[in-house]
């Protein structure tokens, strides 16, 4: 293994271990502390220090393993967690997290989306799907970031299913920065692994889930990956915010507002403990990273079949989880 390896797969972890360890016993945890509420799954105050440790981990190692578009995408979320911390501080109307959520999405996509020698780019509209794509990925993911455990293991499946596919590509810039990503979430899931001591807060989530989909965005204009790799990766977090918010939109509730109505919630709600809660999605999330890595050297029929059967899979879970909660509540 060389040293960079080394380097990208133990720096993150401990450097993110070391942060929110101090930070949690310091008084700057009371400023960030997380007061349960009625849309609350939690009972007890906890410090939302964690993506503080996250991003302290995984950026400066992506700014010294990547090229120039991954160095832009890791100044992007960094902007993206300090509005965030702002944001965990002191509420900040959504007139000014979502301008910055879709800022940093144009920033990223100028960055990694234009005519290169490795790719031709998009074309305008190609460009805006990308954008709202992003920006919802951006969202969704600070949407499922409300259990212990759950935001940390999803990253550390995804972003190390994208860090093998892009080793196994040799488009080792990437692999790197996936990797020192999936690191610092190592690092954070020994603080936040049911009981959790710490939560990520929007710092961490945020930017997580904007360089979920950055990243696997980038992987697809390089050729590294199908546009699907990435999509299947993160499918667990992907297809329970989308259902969720479509069926809150379908109902005419104010599916901006917090809320307590996506399926872990709901499992959560039902007498699911966190731990239990969290070892079956990280089953669940894990089976996603394998299926993404099978899919990625197939054609695309071997791809769509994979696909149709996570939409298979999912429905399954959606309307099994549907009568369990109408179970627990007769």
């Amino acid at each position: 293994m060389s040293i960079a390896w080394v380097v990208v797969l133990a720096a993150p972890l401990g450097v993110a271990w070391i942060v929110i360890e101090a930070l949690r016993r310091s008084r700057f945890a009371a400023a960030l502390a997380d007061v349960p509420n009625e849309r609350s799954l939690h009972a007890e105050v906890k410090p939302r220090v964690g993506g503080l440790g996250v991003m302290a981990g995984a950026l400066p190692v992506m700014a010294w393993a990547g090229d120039v578009p991954i160095v832009i995408l890791a100044v992007c979320a960094l902007a993206l967690a300090l509005v965030s911390l702002a944001d965990d501080v002191q509420s900040l109307p959504i007139t000014v997290r979502l301008p910055a959520h879709f800022a940093t999405a144009v920033f990223a996509i100028l960055a990694i989306a234009g005519p290169t020698q490795a790719h031709d780019g998009l074309n305008a509209v190609e460009a805006a799907l990308a954008i709202l794509a992003l920006a919802w990925m951006t969202n969704l993911y600070n949407f499922m970031d409300g259990s212990d455990g759950l935001a940390g293991g999803m990253a550390l499946a995804g972003f190390g299913a994208m860090a093998i596919a892009a080793a196994m590509a040799r488009q080792w810039p990437l692999a790197l920065a996936c990797a020192a990503v999936a690191s610092a979430c190592l690092g954070f899931l020994a603080h936040n692994y049911p009981p959790a001591r710490v939560f990520l807060g929007d710092a961490g989530s945020v930017p997580l889930g904007f360089l979920a989909g950055a990243l696997g965005l980038h992987g697809a204009l390089t050729q590294t990956w199908p546009l699907a790799f990435p999509i299947l990766a993160f499918s667990p977090f992907i297809a329970d915010a989308s259902v969720t918010l479509a069926r809150r939109v379908i109902r005419g509730e104010e599916f901006w507002r917090a809320h307590r109505t996506h399926y872990y919630q709901r499992l959560a709600l039902a007498g699911w403990s966190r731990r239990r809660l969290a070892l079956a999605a990280y089953a669940l999330m894990f089976a996603a990273a394998a299926s993404a890595l099978a899919s990625n050297g197939m054609g695309p029929r071997g791809q769509l079949f994979i696909i149709v059967g996570w939409v298979v899979i999912y429905a399954a879970l959606f309307i099994a989880i549907e009568r369990r909660v109408r179970q627990a509540a007769n």
